[in-house]
């Protein structure tokens, strides 16, 4: 309310200068903006010597006297609220001013703005703890992920995030910084309701897939591709093995944008592009990236990696009985080329920006082996990168999301040796919220090498994770 759909924040700043006796400066916002009259007639307590409950009262009369004459709407607020009720969207006013003060606003502005208004009277905490906000959508009956709030304090921006709102902020007198799930105007000027409805991405599901040179060893091949991302629901794919041609032509089935990096890495979206990185002549292994724009303020940036193959460390522990310390000297290749990969990310970067790396690193999990620390996962993670289907799925024996491979439950030399299961296709990430992660793979693949008729044109298992523009706790 106070500050973002009224010129309300100035009159409580004259109303705490009038009862402190003198002039306020930047260093007291902290202790006015956003907060509710009972915090700030404590934090004047210790320098005027009065009682708490004095000062509350005169700061009540005070604010409440400035209301009455001197309310005046912010710019674009009357008609946002007024082409929201137009487009049937329910509102709620989420202040943490105290009822008495809400109702005179309320007034003000004439009857039917709000289906429900909740004040610092009408919960336990207030602002910037999640429960005025908890309780107006509690009210409204809808999911707090579904919802966006309009804030101009940081008090009230923390207090809308916990509960699991979208931000969209408007600054009044302090500013506020662009984050993960947060968009800042510099006001409610030509906000619409379909601009705020883009502003609500509660999912963004990405999937990780090596189609296996292009998909070229199953037949009909590009079709099943196609079959699988529509049905899997994706809205971003990062792929590997495309044989150079599978993002470009796969894009231009589905209607999406592509990036193509190389004869062997392209990343496929839904949503527009607005970068590239890496380098797009990038070799077999390597990483290339890009940034997706999901709505006006929120994109993400998508990599995509292949890391080399040879020696492969389950192959290694499993046919030849490596122990640890061989296994991990033996990673130095695709270390070196996560590494890189990280240091490209980082290169990139923009801290308002969450981040998913998805590939095939052709190594296991530190997190699914713990007799061995593979150090390329370790790498990732100590970069900042956490583990989607591991966040989603904790325990590796009752989940081991084995990734390779769905056509091998055999070693291809002829020997009848089990092959080794192992998860090693990954979807990581940096800034977003995991709401489900699992493995794609469709029909019953027949094993190898009686491969072409299968419904599912890989020799891997494909990764989807589904995001929410949250920072992870």
């Amino acid at each position: 309310m106070d500050g973002t759909l009224v010129d309300t924040e100035r009159l409580w700043w004259e109303a705490v200068a009038q009862i402190a006796g003198r002039p306020l400066t930047e260093a007291d916002q902290p202790e006015i903006l956003g907060r509710p009259v009972e915090h700030t007639a404590r934090w004047l307590r210790a320098a005027t010597g009065r009682s708490a409950t004095e000062l509350a009262a005169d700061l009540h009369r005070e604010f409440a006297d400035r209301v009455r004459t001197g309310i005046v709407p912010r710019p674009g607020a009357l008609e946002l609220l007024t082409a929201l009720d137009r487009a049937g969207v329910p509102t709620a006013l989420v202040t943490a001013s105290p009822r008495a003060v809400a109702d005179l606003v309320l007034e003000a502005l004439g009857p039917g703005r709000f289906a429900v208004s909740v004040t610092a009277d009408d919960t336990e905490r207030t602002k910037p703890a999640p429960d005025p906000y908890l309780a107006a959508c509690r009210a409204l009956g809808v999911d707090p992920r579904a919802c966006v709030a309009v804030e101009d304090t940081e008090t009230g921006v923390a207090s809308a995030e916990a509960a699991g709102c979208t931000v969209l902020a408007v600054p009044s007198l302090a500013p506020i910084d662009a984050a993960p799930g947060r968009t800042v105007r510099d006001s409610l000027v030509a906000v619409t309701p379909k601009e705020l409805s883009s502003m609500v991405a509660p999912e963004l599901r990405v999937m990780s897939w090596n189609l296996w040179l292009g998909g070229s060893p199953v037949d009909d091949h590009r079709a099943k591709q196609l079959k699988v991302i529509a049905e899997s629901g994706a809205d971003v794919v990062g792929l590997q093995e495309t044989a150079g041609t599978a993002a470009q032509e796969l894009a231009e089935a589905l209607g999406w944008h592509h990036h193509r990096a190389g004869e062997n890495l392209g990343v496929i979206s839904r949503y527009p592009l607005t970068a590239r990185f890496g380098d797009p002549d990038v070799g077999f292994y390597g990483a290339a990236g890009v940034r997706i724009s999901i709505a006006p303020g929120r994109e993400v940036d998508v990599w995509t990696v292949h890391l080399d193959y040879t020696p492969y460390g389950p192959y290694e522990a499993a046919f030849d009985g490596l122990g640890e310390a061989d296994l991990v000297a033996h990673e130095e290749v695709r270390l070196a080329q996560m590494r890189d990969t990280l240091r490209r990310i980082a290169e990139a970067a923009d801290d308002a920006v969450p981040v998913v790396l998805v590939g095939d690193f052709n190594s296991p999990s530190h997190l699914d082996r713990p007799d061995v620390q593979w150090p390329v996962t370790k790498a990732a993670q100590e970069a900042g990168l956490r583990d989607s289907y591991r966040e989603a799925h904790p325990d590796p024996v009752a989940e081991p999301g084995h990734t390779w491979s769905p056509i091998h439950p055999f070693h291809e030399d002829g020997s009848r040796r089990p092959e080794p299961q192992d998860r090693i296709d990954f979807v990581l990430h940096r800034g977003l919220t995991v709401l489900d992660s699992r493995t794609v793979v469709t029909g019953t693949p027949r094993p190898w090498p009686d491969v072409a008729g299968n419904d599912w044109p890989s020799d891997h298992a494909a990764v989807l994770t589904s995001f929410g523009f949250r920072s992870p706790a």
